[in-house]
């Protein structure tokens, strides 16, 4: 019994009362969900949009979506993870104003590339960063789905769903994405 009650105390929502709270219209509430996540979702919106001040527009969007629909949140899912959704949503309706358009290549074969594991942690960091550096140089397209592959762990039917193209689109975006990017890196002389 006691087991059990340690495992579901893993799935609460630790801001489960500030959200109570924000239902209920309290604005310091609000205040304090807007301060504990919006540094992590300006992150998200940016790594989506490559620009920093539409990702600042995107987040504030999201926030007031957020809180203007606060009520109809049944808490069934953490805050953090709703929030996101909204925020990935938000951003994908900023590109497609920029009128970002995916080509459909049903059926092509790409090979995988394999992947080098780095040695060590410090190595691990370096590399990440680098990496995240080349990511913002890919093409819109590419950066998107390889942003919402890798940084935001969707899979490939998640991503078709949110962009409305086939799993197979995003499989063959990805794989293109991962092959521009490492062209990218080895001209950066990074392996």
């Amino acid at each position: 019994m006691q087991a059990d009650q340690n495992l579901e105390a893993v799935y609460v929502d630790k801001h489960y009362n500030l959200v109570v709270e924000c239902k209920q219209g309290s604005k310091k509430a609000c205040y304090e969900l807007y301060k504990l996540y919006s540094k992590a979702m300006l992150n998200v919106a940016f790594r989506i949009v490559g620009n920093i001040a539409e990702a600042e527009d995107v987040l504030q969007e999201a926030f007031l979506d957020a809180f203007n629909k606060v009520k109809d949140f049944r808490q069934d899912t953490t805050f953090g993870l709703w929030l996101k959704q909204i925020v990935v949503n938000r951003s994908i309706n900023m590109l497609r104003k920029r009128k970002l358009e995916l080509i459909e290549m049903e059926g092509e074969q790409i090979e995988n590339i394999a992947d080098e594991e780095p040695e060590d942690d410090e190595d691990v960091q370096y590399q990440a960063a680098r990496v995240k550096e080349a990511i913002k140089e890919l093409p819109e397209g590419y950066r998107l789905v390889i942003s919402l592959y890798l940084l935001e762990g969707y899979d490939h039917e998640e991503i078709g769903q949110i962009l409305n193209i086939s799993e197979n689109t995003s499989r063959t975006q990805f794989l293109r994405a991962k092959r521009k990017l490492i062209d990218i890196l080895k001209l950066k002389g990074i392996k």
